[in-house]
């Protein structure tokens, strides 16, 4: 009896098996390009996958005539009927009209980046400006001409230009240490908008791949691999202002894809001394599908802009009258930049279950800036304009590896990972000048050699509904400065490592709600010029926050995103460019709450807001003179996007930044603003017709502002006051476009 009970078993298990087999596939869009965490779902069984970055997945017990059922933010849900289980089953999606309906809440840890989908999808980027402006919460400020870097700020930070942000695109970064102009300088200037496929960011130390500058957070562009189609594009408005784009695409079938783009920018601006402002953008991107399912693409890509400038005028001028919003005191300031990128990224399947991810990158920088904050302060004859200036090389690789494998019925990942990152910078400089020709004295210069070397580890454990995902990642820096202003040589050095632990724990209660909480301890270097001289003090300053929240989507056309966090710095830095240095200001502490709503109130309108709020203090300082100068506490953004299918589209925004503190004591104040933009455009086969409004009330706004002690040439005692950059006044603009 036993033994046919055993003999029964055998044969019941050798016709499942024969039947029932590991189905493997691949899903892509329309553009044949593969489609990386869409989820496969089959209906016999009720368990689903996830596609991975490559868009393949694999399903257990599979067998002829089982139904698997594939969806994806944006794109129709495909019902696929399996005949072959034993044969790659390839799954192309279709776009469908954008709909919060068909959206999920991620199971993933970086489930926060479906609400920039859907601002890209309601309100696509048009301008360089705007491309940081999608991350919830994140402002920026342009004080130098629109040449120059944009002052940015998040989660109570005046992030300066990247102190405490990282950026990055196609995995090779942005940010600048030891930068001429101050550290973590980021620009991105050199990045065409309608080029940019995905936006990724996150906020806090949380993600172990993320280094130097993540403490606010992170933002990581991903360009186009391939276009849909070629276009051409005409802008122009007020001040002199205009604008030439051209995407082509050179080459596209299943495996292979090419574009070139070039995009050409001028305008004078609004001041009474025009900007003469002008930036070229080139670029080049070849992608391609290997054979044994990986890819590799490499990105090209130059950048040079030249401009003038009106800098920070002081308050006092315009309250008795002496230059207008738009005027200026030293209008001999500008000046010129470029970058030229190769980045190359390659993706190696290993197996089914692995596969490793490498990039290499390649920069050649030039910046040379001239400011003048303080006017006659230092130098009553000359003035005290100065330059900062510096010719930089970048290299750096990374090579990952992703392992996918199975405890249970839940599949786990493990990633490990190596990199480094070496900057030159050649005749760092800050020089005393004179009206933009005269060199009167240095104060700085020299040559920078700095290393980072990296590597981390990450993984996520799924138990059920739960995903824990502990990381640990290390970063060691080795800083060298030679000093050309001493008369014998010295190369210095500083080194330091730091250890980053990460533990974030989510919970997916269900695929419209997610719960998260997130811990790590995250750094920001200081300048190799600041730490060499003091022996190492203080290069890589840590940072620790908590972030307790959930994504939501309590009905099928609203998605919700709320947290309370906290975040602690050792040391917080502060930039002052006429001395050269990076001053320490020590401890600092920030709680806040962040809260983000998307709505889609019918077929074709949108709504979105973002409110966040933040309290800023330096820590073990006494109440009243704790205040973080330029820490917004309180910033709200908004707006209606319209999507018809008659072909019209438009969309108006606000922006809301409350008044912060300039100094310690909050005895100067930054004054707030609330400015409205507005677009309309319509499109009919292949021509797109619009135009925009920035600051459609005209409203008097201060774009960025400081407290800064100046004295004019007139004046025999100085003064500290608001000194500011005006915000853009009422500007129009029409644009044409043609694709092909």
């Amino acid at each position: 009896m036993k033994t046919k009970l055993l003999f029964t078993i055998a044969i019941v298990f050798c016709v499942f098996a024969s039947h029932s087999q590991v189905l493997k596939g691949k899903v892509a869009d329309n553009q044949k390009l593969p489609v990386e965490y869409a989820q496969v779902f089959h209906a016999k069984s009720g368990t689903h996958v996830h596609t991975d970055s490559e868009g393949l997945f694999q399903l257990n017990n599979i067998a002829e005539g089982d139904t698997i059922k594939v969806n994806f933010f944006g794109f129709e849900e495909e019902v696929v009927v399996v005949q072959y289980p034993n044969e790659m089953l390839f799954i192309v999606l279709t776009e469908k009209v954008f709909s919060l309906e068909a959206v999920e809440v991620s199971q993933g840890i970086d489930a926060l980046n479906l609400f920039t989908e859907i601002d890209i999808q309601t309100n696509p980027v048009n301008n360089s400006q705007e491309f940081l402006r999608k991350v919830p919460g994140l402002f920026i400020g342009q004080h130098a001409g629109g040449g120059k870097a944009e002052q940015i700020f998040l989660r109570g930070f005046d992030i300066d230009h990247g102190t405490d942000i990282s950026i990055m695109v196609d995995d090779m970064p942005v940010n600048m240490v030891s930068h001429a102009h101050g550290q973590g300088y980021a620009d991105l200037h050199f990045l065409i908008p309608e080029a940019v496929e995905k936006i990724d960011f996150g906020k806090g130390p949380y993600n172990a791949g993320k280094g130097n500058f993540a403490t606010a957070g992170y933002v990581g562009f991903q360009t186009k691999d391939r276009l849909q189609e070629s276009m051409v594009k005409l802008e122009a408005g007020q001040f002199n202002s205009s604008r030439m784009l051209g995407m082509f695409s050179l080459l596209d079938n299943q495996n292979q894809s090419a574009y070139i783009a070039a995009d050409f920018i001028s305008t004078d601006g609004p001041f009474e001394s025009p900007q003469n402002f002008g930036r070229t953008n080139l670029m080049a991107k070849y992608s391609a599908r290997l054979n044994d399912g990986g890819s590799v693409s490499v990105l090209l890509s130059h950048f040079t802009s030249q401009w003038d400038a009106s800098g920070q005028i002081p308050q006092r001028l315009i309250d008795d009258g002496t230059i207008s919003r738009f005027g200026a005191v030293d209008d001999t300031e500008g000046g010129k930049t470029g970058r030229s990128n190769v980045a190359l990224n390659y993706t190696k399947n290993i197996n089914d279950q692995s596969f490793i991810r490498n990039s290499v990158y390649y920069s050649l920088y030039n910046f040379e800036l001239y400011s003048d904050f303080t006017f006659f302060l230092e130098d009553s004859i000359n003035g005290d304009q100065i330059r900062q200036k510096e010719n930089r090389n970048i290299y750096g690789a990374k090579s990952e590896l992703n392992h996918y494998f199975k405890m249970g019925e839940n599949t786990n990942l493990f990633q490990v990972a190596a990199g480094l990152r070496n900057d030159k910078s050649v005749d760092n400089e800050l020089s005393h000048t004179a009206n933009r020709e005269t060199t009167l004295n240095n104060i700085k210069l020299g040559n920078i050699d700095e290393t980072n070397y990296f590597g981390y580890i990450n993984t996520e454990f799924n138990f059920g509904k739960w995903v824990i995902n502990p990381a640990l990642r290390y970063d060691y820096f080795l800083c060298q400065y030679n000093d050309d202003l001493i008369t014998e040589y010295n190369s210095q050095t500083a080194e330091a490592g730091i250890i980053s632990p990460k533990l974030n724990v989510l919970y997916n209660a269900s695929k419209n709600l997610q719960l998260y909480l997130k811990n790590g301890r995250g750094f920001h270097s200081n300048d190799t010029r600041v730490v060499v001289p003091q022996n190492g003090k203080e290069i890589l300053p840590a940072a620790y926050g908590s972030d307790l929240g959930f994504i939501w989507k309590p009905t099928r056309n609203i998605v919700i995103n709320a947290a309370a966090w906290y975040l602690f710095l050792e040391q917080e830095f502060v930039y002052v460019g006429d001395a050269g240095v990076v001053e320490a200001s020590g401890k600092t502490e920030r709680t806040g709450v962040d809260f983000s709503w998307r709505n889609q109130l019918n077929s074709w309108l949108f709504l979105n807001a973002d409110v966040n709020y933040t309290l800023a203090r330096a820590a073990g300082v006494a109440e009243g003179e704790n205040y973080i100068p330029l820490a917004p506490d309180l910033t709200a953004t908004g707006g209606l996007s319209v999507i018809h299918p008659n072909g019209f589209y438009g969309g108006a925004n606000f922006r809301y930044l409350k008044n912060r503190p300039a100094n310690e004591d909050n005895s100067i104040v930054a004054t707030g603003y609330t400015v409205v933009d507005m677009n309309t455009g319509y499109r009919f086969r292949r021509v797109d017709l619009g135009f925009s409004i920035e600051n459609v009330l005209d409203t008097e706004w201060n774009e960025t502002q400081f407290a800064t002690e100046s004295r004019l040439q007139n004046e025999t005692e100085s003064v500290e006051e608001i000194h500011f950059t005006p915000g853009t006044p009422f500007f129009m603009k029409a644009n044409v476009s043609y694709r092909f």
